[in-house]
């Protein structure tokens, strides 16, 4: 389960996504984020499926190795499913006992579990398609307005880009640390939730002090090496737009507009719900 977390990898192979300015796949991951939550039919999250699997396919990531992240998420999945079957109010679809889940309640929890997919998947193209070099890059220069209101944007995107790249180290750590635990008999999965609990303590503990000591030296390193970051600060390889930049703005303002048009205009909003419905029924 730990090893199938992707968020914070990087996948190493040549396309045109990963040759991509950074700037450019952080703005596209906001504006499809935003996409996801203004879509109100299916029209709308078939446009959001339509450009995820466009992204994917010229990412050259492998689907399987996108999409053994959403292991992760399951269970979150699963409660959002049963949240939404049963606490949400409209046509009776099925009535047992004092529980009935409705129409509404069922196309309510698809919509949300596409939405999830979708949004763990956009976001780990992110990182899956660039380097963290390249990402605290593409972050300081995108924020870079943000230096008016005496914002530290270096430091802002440095820490940010650490992040995420620890969590792959951390991910590993854990899963070493529980087999080293699982070796001297301790047992993660049966009893009940109290004591599931208590029998990650011992997995807690050695992971907080790992990840303090990781910090410690990696303080101690950019010290060392007179890191200080903020203004004046230069680059090896400093980011500058391209041709094929600026093809990509041209396709996410058209996606953004499409998704305006058909997630928002009430028109088709309205047939395309019953549509839906229908089908559901």
């Amino acid at each position: 389960m730990i090893r199938d977390i992707t968020i914070g990898q990087y996948y190493q192979t040549k396309s045109v996504i990963h040759r991509l300015d950074p700037r450019v796949k952080l703005l596209g991951t906001l504006l499809f984020i935003i996409a996801l939550f203004s879509y109100k039919n299916p029209l709308g999250y078939a446009l959001g499926i339509a450009f995820m699997c466009m992204v994917i396919k010229l990412s050259h990531v492998p689907v399987k190795f996108i999409t053994k992240g959403l292991k992760g998420i399951m269970m979150i999945m699963c409660i959002t499913v049963v949240i939404n079957l049963f606490l949400t109010a409209g046509t009776p679809l099925i009535s047992f006992w004092k529980i009935t889940i409705t129409y509404e309640g069922l196309a309510m929890a698809v919509t949300m579990i596409i939405r999830l997919i979708l949004l763990i998947m956009g976001s780990s193209i992110v990182t899956l398609t660039t380097t963290p070099n390249n990402l605290t890059d593409g972050l300081e220069k995108g924020l870079g307005f943000m230096k008016v209101f005496h914002v530290p944007v270096g430091d802002v995107a440095m820490m940010m880009s650490i992040a995420l790249r620890f969590i792959p180290i951390l991910l590993e750590e854990t899963d070493r640390i529980m087999k080293a635990q699982l070796a001297r008999g301790a047992d993660f999965e049966n009893g009940n939730l109290v004591k599931r609990a208590k029998a990650l303590v011992p997995v807690l503990v050695p992971l907080f002090v790992s990840a303090f000591r990781r910090a410690g030296d990696l303080a101690m390193a950019m010290e060392a090496r007179c890191y200080r970051g903020g203004d004046g600060r230069t680059k090896m390889k400093p980011l500058v737009y391209k041709k094929r930049d600026a093809v990509a703005y041209i396709i996410l303002f058209a996606f953004m507009v499409l998704s305006i048009f058909l997630g928002r205009w009430s028109v088709i909003t309205g047939f395309f719900n019953n549509i839906y419905l229908n089908i559901l029924k």
